[in-house]
């Protein structure tokens, strides 16, 4: 596992509570929530290139996949019309998962 560099972050309570909840949400600790959000901005960005450049540790993105459905304020929608895709049937009749 990569080495982590621990530092201090001091957040207003409104905003911890809004980011504790959206990390239940997804099924993440607010840390990692942090930290994924965090690789997101800069990946879109375009200021995280090599390893780091994707949004998701390969477990993030395995977990992401089983937690799909999981309704996330904001970005309800978002997810609804992923779900749509994922549940249509392949030519076999079986779901695309």
């Amino acid at each position: 596992m990569a080495e982590r560099k621990p530092f201090l972050l001091r957040l207003d309570p409104e905003t911890f509570a809004a980011l504790q909840a959206w990390a239940a949400d997804d099924l993440r600790s607010v840390n990692g929530q942090v930290e994924f959000l965090l690789r997101r901005a800069l990946r879109d960005a375009g200021r995280l290139s090599g390893r780091g450049a994707s949004a998701e540790t390969p477990a993030e993105a395995e977990a992401g996949s089983v937690r799909a459905g999981a309704g996330t304020a904001g970005t309800g929608e978002a997810k609804g019309a992923e779900r749509e895709v994922l549940d249509e049937p392949d030519e076999g009749g079986r779901g695309a998962r």
